[in-house]
């Protein structure tokens, strides 16, 4: 088994609907890239949930052009300051409560991209972007979508992307990774969870009625063949009947394999999951005489004495949602939900994009809501059949920043390169559990979700998806049109030419 790794930068945050200003997001990122590591990370995932006003999430595309291309602005930016100016501190000291000055890459840079984006998809507010410094290195990209927001709209949902990841000597692993924003509100638990089991029976890499149609041609073929070989071959009719039970117990463990390998939990690769979980530390709001988490060591209300009220643990050991995942331990404040001081915007924080200052966001938490662990990125962690496990360097917040309630989140971990064929579960493994017994609805019998899924794929999930998409496109253009001031300048040009018309027509008649 090879000891070889991948190192890989996840990066979870709420945009909050805004532009993000490049240069502040470039300082704090530039922590990222620092902590516990001399060199930039060879593949960058960023999970953004809000990344966009929702009519330009639902309609996408030109619309969220610039949205995306800020961010890919400031993770160059941040990676040339990381490399001219080299890491000149202990990067396992730094905090992430503190920012690190701003510096500019010299001229002799050329604005040279250290990262290439290789994709950027979104299902309505919630979008991921796949970086990498070697982009011919990755490969087979596959991407995936589900909305389970209203109306099986974007306006929550999951994104995900999958590719082969072929390192420089010649060894390979396969990389899966989603981005969600789950539902929102303190007593809305049931519903993350079941957003959870959306994600697991919908967020499919391949149309599920497409496999089911060749299972089907496949399984007429052979028995219009076994028709022709009976009719000419007498036969016993028990054994015919045996032989028939067989096929058909095969086509099912076929099918069975074939869903396995388009969803979120494919038995050949790593799985990253990242996102705006929104879950919660109470069911229930706070009232103003709750006591709020606070980043006082040495207060009975320091943050750290709140964890053990984390639903996302809470209910991912139970077997209720993120099943299979790990997390690594958790140690930074609540990311979620800030107020921040709007009498001290930096000149150029707008949609300029400019040069942000150097001074500490003022922040205090949100009075009417608890602040809690909203932002989160797990994985899964290898199978006890390979020799090697995930390291995981970092796993921290980064700062406040003006244009968001939440903090951003980042895991920088190494990443085995294990190939496929070896992370797939073995032939004994598979029988094992295919004599335990089905699955738990719920999933929650401790198999490993790489030899079988916690709940059934749906062979509808793409043509759910393209309906929501329609109503998506409806609904975005129709937000567009009647609350922005470029909707409503197209609408009255398309009325004054309608107008227009009308007149020459009737001037002519």
């Amino acid at each position: 088994m090879t000891d070889s790794t991948l190192d890989l930068l996840v990066l979870t945050f709420n945009c909050a609907a805004k532009l993000v200003n490049v240069p502040e997001f470039a300082r704090h990122l530039r922590t990222a890239l620092e902590r516990e590591a001399a060199d930039l990370p060879e593949v960058v995932v960023l999970s953004l949930q809000e990344v966009a006003p929702l009519s330009y999430a639902f309609i996408g595309d030109y619309f969220l052009k610039q949205y995306f291309e800020r961010f890919g602005e400031a993770l160059n930016l941040a990676a040339s300051i990381h490399l001219q100016t080299g890491n000149h501190q202990d990067a396992s000291a730094t905090s992430s409560t503190s920012s690190l000055p701003l510096v500019h890459p010299s001229p002799s840079n050329g604005g040279r991209n250290h990262f290439t984006l290789i994709r950027a998809l979104n299902v309505g507010y919630t979008a991921i972007m796949l970086f990498a410094r070697h982009p011919d290195r990755l490969t087979n990209i596959q991407a995936a979508e589900v909305g389970f927001g209203v109306a099986e709209m974007g306006n929550k949902g999951a994104v995900g992307l999958r590719a082969l990841y072929e390192a420089g000597n010649g060894e390979s692993t396969e990389l899966t990774f989603v981005s969600t924003h789950l539902a929102a509100m303190e007593w809305n638990l049931p519903r993350r969870n079941a957003n959870w089991g959306a994600i697991m029976r919908g967020l499919t890499f391949e149309d599920p009625e497409e496999v089911l149609s060749r299972m089907r041609r496949d399984a007429a073929s052979r028995s219009q063949s076994r028709s022709l070989s009976s009719s000419s071959e007498e036969g016993d009719a028990s054994e015919q009947a045996r032989l028939l039970r067989e096929e058909h117990h095969e086509q099912d463990l076929r099918l069975q394999q074939q869903f396995h390998n388009l969803s979120v939990f494919k038995p050949s690769s790593h799985l990253f999951v990242a996102g705006d979980l929104n879950y919660r530390i109470s069911t229930t709001s706070p009232t103003p005489y709750s006591a709020f988490p606070n980043l006082d060591p040495g207060s009975e209300n320091y943050y750290t004495n709140f964890l053990h009220l984390d639903q996302l643990t809470r209910e991912r050991l139970a077997g209720r949602t993120l099943h299979g995942l790990s997390e690594s331990p958790v140690t930074f404040p609540p990311t979620y939900k800030y107020v921040v001081d709007s009498k001290a915007h930096p000149a150029g924080d707008g949609d300029d994009g400019g040069e942000a200052e150097e001074e500490e966001v003022k922040w205090a938490f949100a009075p009417h809501r608890y602040p809690g662990w909203t932002d989160r990125i797990l994985f899964l962690e290898l199978p006890p059949w390979v020799d090697a496990k995930m390291r995981v360097r970092a796993y921290d917040a980064l700062p406040v920043m003006r244009t968001s309630d939440h903090r951003p989140v980042f895991l920088r971990v190494d990443v085995p390169l294990v190939s496929p064929a070896d992370l797939a579960p073995p032939a004994a493994v598979r029988e094992s559990a295919a004599g335990a017994g089905s699955a738990s609805p719920g999933g929650s019998n401790g198999v490993d979700p790489r030899v079988r899924l916690p709940v059934e794929i749906d062979p509808e999930a793409w043509e759910r998806r393209a309906a929501g998409r329609k109503r998506e496109i409806a609904a975005g253009w129709t937000m567009f049109l009647g609350s922005t001031r470029q909707g409503a300048l197209i609408l009255g040009t398309l009325l004054a030419a309608t107008a227009g018309g009308y007149w020459l027509f009737r001037s002519s008649s």
